[in-house]
Order: C-alpha cells, then sequence, then structure tokens
C-alpha cells in the first residue's frame, strides 16, 4: 500500500523541511459533480473519491504531514437521498473491511469524530475495532470526520463540561479557553495548520470551527477525485512560504 511517494510535485515545488504543515484537515467536496460531469451517479463518485484517500493517505510521510482529518459525512448530510446516504454508508463498511489490515500493517492510526448515536450499530462497532487494531500506530495519523458538525461537536463538549460543574469536578472560575478543547472529539489532536477545500467552494461547512481559529485555508477548483498527491504537495508547498503570525505584527 505505502510505497515510496516523491515531495516534489510536477511544478518541482517542494517544501522546507520543518516549514510544512503537521496537521492537515481537508473538506473533500466535489465527488457528486465529478460523477455526474460523466454521465454517473453520485455514488460513482463517492467511489472514486474514497480510492483518492488512500492516495492521499499515502502521500503525508514524505511530505511532513503528521496529522491528516478528512470529512467524511456531515451532520448535515442525513438531508440527501436515502439513496445516497445507504450508499455512503455501505462504502465506509467497505472501506473499512478492505483497508484495516494495510492501515494497522503501514502506521496508520485511525480515529473517529462525531456524534455516533445515529450511526447503526453494526458501523459502529467497526469504527471502534479499526481504532483499537491501529491504537499503536505512529507513522500517519488518520482522522475520519462521520456524522460531524462542528456546532454539534461544541455543543456535545459543553454538556459534558456542564455535567462536570454539577458534579463538583470541575470549578467553573477555573474554566478559560484552554479548558473546552479537553472536551471535545479532537482532544488527543493538534489543531490543524491547514485546512483544504476542493471544487471550488469558499466555506468551511461547520468543519472543525473552534480548531480551525488559527488555520490556514486553501480553497481549491480541482474536484476531490482529482485531487492527486502532486495537487497535494502542491497546496503543502504553498503553505511553507505563508506569513504566520497569530494575531502579531510583521516583522520590520
Amino acid at each position: 500500500m505505502f510505497e515510496p511517494t516523491s515531495n516534489r510535485s510536477e511544478t518541482g515545488a517542494q517544501p522546507e523541511a520543518g516549514s510544512g504543515p503537521r496537521h492537515v484537515a481537508i473538506i473533500m467536496d466535489g465527488n457528486g459533480r465529478w460523477a455526474q460531469s460523466r454521465g454517473r451517479p453520485r455514488l460513482f463518485g463517492h467511489h472514486a473519491g474514497a480510492k483518492r484517500v488512500r492516495e492521499i493517505v499515502e502521500a503525508c510521510p514524505d511530505l511532513g504531514v503528521e496529522y491528516l482529518t478528512i470529512f467524511a459525512f456531515s451532520t448535515e448530510n442525513w438531508k440527501r437521498t436515502q439513496t445516497e446516504v445507504a450508499g455512503l454508508m455501505s462504502l465506509f463498511r467497505r472501506y473499512i473491511t478492505s483497508q484495516a489490515r494495510d492501515l494497522k500493517d503501514n502506521g496508520v492510526r485511525v480515529r473517529f469524530i462525531g456524534d455516533r448515536v445515529k450511526l447503526e450499530k453494526s458501523l459502529v462497532r467497526m469504527m471502534d475495532d479499526l481504532e483499537a487494531l491501529t491504537e499503536d500506530n505512529t507513522r500517519v495519523n488518520l482522522t475520519v470526520a462521520i456524522n460531524y458538525g462542528g456546532r454539534d461537536e461544541v455543543a456535545r463538549a459543553t454538556k459534558r463540561l456542564a455535567q462536570d460543574v454539577a458534579a463538583g469536578r470541575l470549578d467553573p472560575e477555573s474554566i478559560d479557553e484552554e479548558t473546552l478543547p479537553k472536551y471535545l472529539d479532537t482532544c488527543l489532536l493538534p489543531d490543524p495548520d491547514l485546512v483544504i477545500r476542493t471544487s471550488g467552494e469558499a466555506r468551511i461547512s461547520n468543519f472543525l470551527l473552534w480548531q480551525s481559529a488559527y488555520a490556514e485555508y486553501e480553497f481549491i477548483e480541482t474536484l476531490w477525485p482529482d485531487f492527486s498527491p502532486d495537487v497535494f504537495g502542491e497546496v503543502v508547498a504553498g503553505y511553507a512560504g505563508r506569513d504566520r503570525r497569530f494575531g502579531g505584527a510583521r516583522n520590520a
């Protein structure tokens, strides 16, 4: 699975050592349009997009990306047709089944974020099993957001925080901006350095709202099934040239 890939794109762009993003989050958009432009059903595009995920995960180590978080299914995606939703859930099962051993053998640790209550129990068991199977891996940290929404995540985290306050486990006077992240789904992950959205849409769609406060954003026209490792490398290389001041002034 994880064959060596070059961290130099077709244009020759290459991130400098230590200057690239450690954590990249991707809103994988455009599967349906990609399929429809070829006269195929939307699910055909989702299957093509799943294959692309594998290639992007493979490219991470050579690009210096330690953490990759992908937006697979949002809390709003339940509004899609029953056929598409059922097809996506089937695709998730198939991906877990077919990729579990390769992910384990090639050092990928998999985590899932999002509200699992609405998901079928059989899928949740598969997710739990894959997390357990890969928990000792460290080469790439792959986080998959399923039934995830940023506002929903903050609401759930706030509820757990309030329960700890009510039970006397947390002093309300001690709560600050470092407290809530400990209750988020991503509590074990660093904040994303770079958020990429494919397909030309310039919105964040309720993805990692708290965590992305200081992330760099890249909105690109490429549809997700066409988002190759070379394109990924170019975006990562572009990040290395950005001046990240985190609210400070530019040095004279």
